[in-house]
C-alpha cells in the first residue's frame, strides 16, 4: 500500500497540499524480473498520469532496493485543482532499505514514509521479493527494522493473489489514552548546511472528534523533524514515526512596512499505528497567527488551539518559534503573545479606580466641613 502527499503551487501564488491515492486499476507496464547483470525494476501507472517504480540489485547473497522516482501530473485537475505548474513532475529518492537475503521475501507491515522535493511518500503492508528463484517464492521472511515480533500476520503473495488483490484495505481501529498531563516540550531544528535555518520548542497535542473523542499528546523522544528553509517561505515537517505527520508553513509579509513573518498552513496526517493506513488527514492554508518582526522570534508560554478542521484541532504548550534569519544556533529577541504589561492591566485599572474613589471621599469631606462651618459664622 502506497498514499502520496503533495504540496504544489497555485496560479495566485498559494501553496495546497494534495493527496494522492492508487486508484483501483493499477498497471506494471515496463517492469523486469532482471539477472545477474541487469537490475529488477517494479514500475506501476495509476490515474491520470501518475507513476511510481523502484529498482532491485543484488549480489551473490543479497538484493536490495536503490531508487524510488515517482511522477505525479498536475494537469489531473481533480487532483491538483489550479496547479500552476503543468505536466508530469518527476522526483527520485534513494532508498535505505537494508540488503536483505536472496530468495526471502521482504515484510514490512509498519508504516515507512519518504521526504524529498515537497512530496511525503507513505508505504506500508509491504510485501515483495524480487529476483525469484525458478518460479517459487521464498518461505522466510525479512521484516523491516521498524516491524515488531507481535506485528500482523503475514500472506504470502502467490500468483492468484497478486494478479487480483485490491488496493482497498479498510483502517483497523485504533485506540490511544487520554493522556492526563499536557505534552511534553519537544526541540526541534532545520539546517542548511552546517548552519541552523530554524529552530522551534513546543508541546504538541492533537485534539480529535471524528467519532470517539481522542487526544494524542506527541513524544518528542520519538519524532524527528525535516522540512525546507527559504526566504520567504519555511516548512517544519514533524513525523513521530508510526502515527502523526504535522506540517507547519510560514511565510514573510513582504508588503507590510515592516516585514513580518507569520504562520500560514498547518497540515496533520494521522496514520493507524498497526498497518499505516491514512485515518484522517486535514489541513488549514489560511492561517495569520505566530506574527513577528523579521529577524525576532515568536513565544507564546499559555496553551494556543489551532483549529484545523471541524473534527481536528491542534493544541501548543510553551511554544517559541524562529524560522527566519537565526543566528548562532539561537533564538532572536522574543515577540511575546501576552507581554508582562498585559498582566498588570487589570491591577493598575482597579487601582485607579480605587483612587479616584478615595479622592471623591475625601473632596465630598472638605466640601461639607466647609459648607458647615460657613453657616455657624453666619449666626453669629
Amino acid at each position: 500500500m502506497m498514499k502520496f502527499l503533495i504540496k504544489y503551487e497555485t496560479n495566485s501564488s498559494d501553496y495546497k497540499n494534495a493527496s494522492l491515492d492508487l486508484t483501483s486499476t493499477v498497471t506494471h507496464n515496463g517492469s523486469i524480473c532482471g539477472s545477474d547483470t541487469q537490475a529488477a525494476l517494479l514500475a506501476v501507472q495509476f490515474g491520470d498520469g501518475h507513476s511510481w517504480s523502484v529498482n532491485f540489485t543484488k549480489n551473490n547473497e543479497t538484493y536490495r532496493a536503490e531508487f524510488i522516482t515517482f511522477t505525479y501530473n498536475t494537469n489531473d485537475t481533480a487532483v491538483f485543482p489550479d496547479a500552476r505548474r503543468q505536466g508530469p513532475v518527476t522526483i527520485v529518492v534513494k532508498d535505505a532499505m537494508h540488503p536483505i537475503q536472496l530468495n526471502n521475501v521482504f515484510v514490512c507491515h509498519h508504516t515507512t514514509s519518504f521526504e524529498a522535493e515537497n512530496v511525503t511518500q507513505i508505504f506500508w503492508n509491504v510485501t515483495m521479493q524480487p529476483f525469484v528463484q525458478n518460479g517459487t517464492i521464498g518461505k522466510k521472511e525479512s521484516r523491516c527494522r521498524a516491524d515488531t515480533p507481535t506485528a500482523a500476520p503475514t500472506v504470502l503473495p502467490t500468483v492468484a493473489n497478486v494478479t487480483t488483490a485490491s488496493t482497498t484495505v479498510s483502517p483497523a481501529p485504533t485506540t490511544a489514552p487520554t493522556p492526563a498531563e499536557n505534552p511534553v516540550t519537544g526541540n526541534y531544528s532545520l539546517k542548511t548546511g552546517n548552519k541552523t535555518c530554524l529552530l522551534a520548542t513546543v508541546g504538541l497535542q492533537l485534539n480529535i472528534s471524528q467519532n470517539k473523542p481522542l487526544l494524542i499528546n506527541i513524544d518528542p523522544k520519538t519524532t524527528h523533524a525535516d522540512g525546507t528553509c527559504g526566504n520567504t517561505s519555511a516548512t517544519l515537517k514533524l513525523n513521530d514515526g508510526n502515527r502523526t505527520l504535522i506540517d507547519f508553513t510560514f511565510v514573510v509579509n513582504a508588503s507590510a512596512s515592516v516585514q513580518k513573518f507569520y504562520l500560514k498552513e498547518v497540515n496533520v496526517t494521522l496514520l493507524n499505528h498497526q498497518n499505516g493506513s491514512v485515518i484522517l488527514s486535514a489541513d488549514n492554508n489560511n492561517f495569520s497567527k505566530w506574527d513577528a518582526s523579521l529577524g525576532n522570534s515568536y513565544m507564546c508560554r499559555k496553551e494556543q488551539t489551532l483549529e484545523i478542521s471541524e473534527d481536528l484541532q491542534v493544541h501548543t504548550f510553551n511554544l517559541w518559534v524562529q524560522p527566519f534569519l537565526v543566528k548562532e544556533n539561537k533564538f532572536s529577541i522574543a515577540e511575546d503573545c501576552s507581554p508582562e504589561v498585559d498582566y498588570f492591566i487589570v491591577p493598575i485599572a482597579v487601582g485607579a479606580a480605587l483612587g479616584g474613589l478615595v479622592v471623591l471621599v475625601i473632596m465630598a469631606y472638605f466640601l461639607g466641613h466647609k459648607k458647615h462651618h460657613n453657616a455657624g459664622y453666619e449666626q453669629f
